[in-house]
């Protein structure tokens, strides 16, 4: 087993850098000085943790463009969205700083015969996060400003391809003025994570990957009698409905199809039109997927980038085969082009069914699969026929209505009604069934790590 990590820039597939990982004794040690830190840090006043949160926040603004370069360079997005994705940074970190003080105040409530009780919600301990490449900063940033607002010192596996990501983040959080050691980015490979979960000093475990990550940390996590928060993979549906503008369907759609090259876990992924659009919708669809630029992520003139690694690049394109063979069609792209780089070509399948990867997986690239629905009824069976359960776009003039059938029978965690969104930080993020569970945002996630503990007055 390799003693360092190196990693390769997939818009070239030249190496970029090369990180030494650390053993067993050295992450104990890494591990012991946050616990440390973490001892002091629970007894500053929430006030205080806001201060250095909103500080972080600036901080995250005044080296963007070093980290959103950085970002491209590891993960192959396009450039102006590691930008985005970094103004989102720092807004998670502004709303937590306004809003966290109040969301972890604790109250009183009155008991019986005059007593009273006390709510407050205090601090685990060291809370460990293993995350995924696709969002280099936000993935970071939505786990740990809210523990670090909540009190809790912090520990991240980042993905491999982004450890420099992860460095600089490190870095990012100490110069805004977190007290050393409270946030760690530590490069260790699987085994060592593996027995992290199960140390005595962790006190909780997020996870954001695909479903079988899930449930291999889930178990070790639940072996252990850890907390987990599990964020996992989705093929998401949206539903283009009767009444639907086609031409903003269509640019929705696309967006949501191929933001971030299409390496998103609540991207739009499988498109369900009803009978009465659907060849109108799949014939502009088609054209406009057709037409997007893949190439240089750096580039302006580019609407793709490439995929992050070779590898995920050859799974995506062997579940395209795989459903082609059990009775799909491609009606753009589909081939992998020749040159340097691991560049997929936007593409859309038809004549999708269930049995095919394109109909029960998650496809996590730029994809999409189309299917046909007789109604709106049908098209939301559908969509809820998914072992998943992250979120669901629904795309119709009537929004009182598209808001009904959101609450009433959309079994997902989001859902998103004329739009495509990812995450806003007063909303909760996460999902149900195989999409894992917790959440994260709005309040929720500064809540997932803590001790919520009963103060009861008796006499």
């Amino acid at each position: 087993m390799s003693d360092s990590i190196q990693t390769t820039n997939p818009a070239t597939g030249q190496a970029l850098d090369t990180y030494q990982k650390l053993d067993k004794k050295a992450v104990e040690a890494r591990l012991k000085a946050c616990h440390a830190a973490f001892l002091e840090w629970r007894h500053e006043s929430l006030e205080s943790r806001a201060s250095i949160i909103q500080a972080i926040g600036q901080e995250l603004r005044s080296q963007r463009e070093e980290l959103a370069k950085l970002m491209t360079d590891e993960m192959g997005k396009l450039l102006q969205q590691s930008r985005q994705e970094i103004d989102l940074c720092a807004s998670i970190c502004e709303w937590t700083a306004e809003h966290g003080p109040s969301e972890l105040a604790g109250e009183e409530r009155e008991l019986s015969k005059g007593q009273k009780g006390h709510v407050q919600f205090a601090p685990l301990g060291v809370i460990y996060g293993i995350q995924p490449w696709n969002y280099p900063a936000y993935q970071v940033v939505r786990y740990s400003i809210a523990n670090l607002m909540a009190g809790n010192g912090v520990l991240l596996k980042h993905a491999s391809n982004v450890t420099g990501s992860g460095q600089l983040l490190a870095k990012v959080y100490r110069d805004a003025g977190l007290p050393e050691d409270l946030f760690q980015a530590i490069v260790i490979d699987h085994d060592v994570s593996d027995g992290l979960i199960e140390h005595e000093l962790v006190r909780g475990v997020t996870l954001t990957g695909s479903s079988d990550a899930g449930r291999k940390i889930g178990e070790l996590a639940g072996r252990a009698l850890k907390k987990t928060v599990l964020e996992l993979g989705s093929n998401d549906a949206y539903l283009v409905l009767a009444d639907a503008d086609i031409e903003k369907a269509v640019k929705i759609c696309v967006k949501g199809r191929t933001y971030n090259n299409g390496e998103t876990c609540i991207a739009a992924k499988r498109f369900v039109v009803v009978d009465e659009v659907f060849e109108e919708f799949r014939d502009a669809f088609v054209q406009a997927m057709d037409a997007l630029t893949v190439g240089d992520p750096r580039d302006d003139g580019s609407d793709m980038g490439p995929m992050a690694r070779e590898d995920l690049r050859k799974t995506l394109h062997e579940q395209v085969e795989e459903s082609v063979e059990r009775g799909a069609t491609i009606l753009c792209g589909g081939k992998i082009p020749e040159g340097e780089g691991y560049y997929y070509p936007a593409t859309v399948l038809s004549d999708v069914q269930p049995g095919q990867p394109a109909y029960d997986d998650e496809l996590f690239g730029p994809v999409a699969s189309l299917i046909r629905a007789r109604d709106a009824d049908d098209a939301m069976r559908i969509a809820n026929d998914s072992r998943f359960g992250l979120g669901g776009g629904i795309i119709t003039r009537d929004q009182d209505r598209a808001v009904e059938l959101a609450k009433r029978s959309f079994d997902t965690g989001m859902v998103f009604i004329n739009g495509f969104g990812l995450a806003t930080p007063t909303m909760p993020f996460g999902g149900v069934k195989d999409s894992g569970f917790g959440r994260e945002h709005g309040g929720f996630g500064i809540k997932e790590f803590v001790n919520t503990k009963s103060i009861l007055v008796m006499g």
